[in-house]
């Protein structure tokens, strides 16, 4: 019979994480967890305490920082593998998993199933010939060298990308590889993770290819499969179920999809909504219930497509997305910086995506040309991302998949910061109170057209009270609001002095909290 070792790449949420564990090894499968390096070492001690006393448990046998889209991701996959390969010699097969996946079918269903057909389970695609790519880089992907995150280091990344391209610094792909593209969500034969990490070690040319190339999550594997396992005996499929809306972006499912979810032809579903309580409960229960009478309909895409589809013929059912959603989610956190000299809130965004792997945006409701991921033009203009602030900001925590994201706001915003307090998430702001001499008010003034350049001293001059008393205004203002988790820093402070309230504001250590505090030229105009 069919025995299960599930890899789990992981990154929050301990107590989570501890009960998928216990529930997926409670008849008898194996689980093997790579829990983010850049998660508190605290959480990561929890998890292995509570699963001390598991035999069916094991740990990768390293950790390491991830980012998406990074060969990061797939290097911690292969840790877990490592170990579950030799922690679990009864393991037939290796299921790959998140910590926003759960069972939508039993295990004795999903054994029976394995059982009944001697493949590996893995969508591999022709890279250059499907179109599984939809939009964005493709060939760019491989046949340049990517040393940056898009997300994190988006300047560095294009920076790098544009240079490579000017130079003609164009790579061939090894000649006896065909690159393949699918899911990540693969489910593999013992046999086949034995030649994957054989592979691994001896072709070092074909290691180093994939190291630099852009999301190799979605090829690596895919890639050596179909490069060693016999294509009869690869059934080109992932068995967890997932969909993706018109924006790119993963549908979520919450306690009404019970039914949907158990009804389509797959194992597992991703992802499943951290507020869905009733939903992860039922789900958490069915893996070990036995049962093995679910009715196949496998309507949930074409159901999702029709639905969503209303409005573009002319019909809606329901309300819009951004007029009934009004929420971020109670599990969320965004943290607001405001600052009037937006070079010094960029200045410490810098330094937190350096020191941190919080997603951070700068002021994407105060500049238009402000790098933003592609949304499906919710993004393209300010006054479509005010608009429907809410739906744009959900819709960042969905791409970033986070429950922790920055952005910065100008100091005038206030009803932007309003409307964020009011939500059901967490919500915390630092104010950073700035210095302004007579001189930076000047160019402030000519920069948002109170001046031109060829405005006399003396105008200016009788400018500058109003502006110095609009900027304390501004902040006055933000402080009589009483807003809830309200620090501050001040450029008057020694970093020392400001270290408590950014390790506040962020939830970090105090030695984190003093390097951001010691930001080099922090608050030099």
């Amino acid at each position: 019979m069919a025995k299960i070792a599930f890899i789990l790449l992981c990154h929050k949420d301990p107590d989570a994480i501890v009960q998928q564990a216990k529930q997926l090894t409670a008849v008898g499968d194996y689980i093997s967890i790579h829990f983010d390096a850049r998660a508190p070492k605290e959480a990561f001690a929890k998890i292995q305490t509570a699963l001390a006393d598991n035999p069916n448990v094991t740990f990768a046998t390293k950790r390491i920082k991830c980012g998406w889209g990074e060969w990061s991701l797939v290097q911690a996959t292969l840790y877990a593998v490592e170990a579950a390969e030799t922690a679990f010699p009864r393991a037939t097969h290796f299921y790959m998993v998140s910590g926003d996946c759960m069972a939508i079918k039993s295990a004795a269903y999903a054994h029976d199933f394995l059982d009944s057909r001697d493949v590996d389970y893995v969508e591999c695609f022709d890279y250059f010939e499907s179109d599984w790519i939809k939009t964005g880089m493709k060939e760019e992907r491989l046949i340049y060298r990517h040393f940056f995150n898009e997300r994190t280091q988006p300047r560095r990344f294009y920076a790098s990308f544009r240079a490579q391209q000017k130079l003609g610094l164009k790579r061939e792909v090894p000649s006896d590889i065909q690159v393949m593209i699918g899911s990540q969500w693969w489910c593999l034969r013992r046999r086949t993770i034995e030649w994957i990490l054989e592979f691994t070690k001896k072709r070092r040319d074909v290691m180093r290819f994939f190291r630099t190339t852009w999301i190799p999550d979605e090829t690596f594997f895919q890639t050596l499969v179909r490069h060693l396992v016999p294509a009869k005996e690869i059934d080109t499929r992932t068995l967890t179920f997932l969909m993706f809306t018109d924006y790119g972006m993963p549908v979520t499912f919450y306690n009404d999809h019970y039914d949907l979810l158990l009804s389509q032809d797959a194992l597992f579903a991703r992802k499943i909504s951290g507020e869905a309580t009733e939903l992860k409960s039922r789900l958490g229960k069915l893996y070990a219930s036995g049962r093995e009478d679910f009715k196949i309909s496998n309507e949930g895409r074409s159901l999702f497509k029709f639905l969503t589809g209303r409005g573009r013929i002319g019909r809606r059912f329901a309300t819009r997305f951004w007029e009934t959603e009004t929420s971020l989610g109670h599990e969320r956190e965004l943290l607001i910086l405001a600052c009037k000299k937006w070079h010094v809130a960029k200045r410490l965004v810098g330094s937190i995506r350096h020191h941190t792997n919080i997603p951070a945006i700068d002021y994407l409701f105060n500049e238009e040309d402000t790098e933003m991921p592609d949304l499906g033009g919710i993004q393209s203009s300010l006054g479509k991302r005010t608009r429907h602030r809410r739906a744009l900001m959900r819709m960042l925590f969905d791409y970033y998949e986070t429950d922790r994201l920055i952005i910065c706001l100008d100091t005038a915003s206030i009803d932007l910061m309003q409307d964020f307090f009011s939500d059901r998430s967490v919500t915390k702001l630092l104010e950073i109170e700035c210095s302004f001499t007579d001189e930076y008010l000047a160019g402030h003034a000519r920069r948002v057209g109170l001046a031109g350049e060829q405005t006399p001293d003396e105008a200016l001059a009788q400018l500058l009270p109003t502006i110095r008393y609009d900027v304390i205004f501004e902040s006055d203002r933000i402080r009589d609001s009483k807003f809830p988790n309200h620090l501050r820093i001040r450029e008057t402070r020694s970093p020392i002095e400001n270290a408590p309230a950014i390790g506040a504001f962020l939830s970090v250590n105090d030695e984190t909290a003093k390097q951001l505090a010691e930001t080099p030229y922090l608050f030099v105009d």
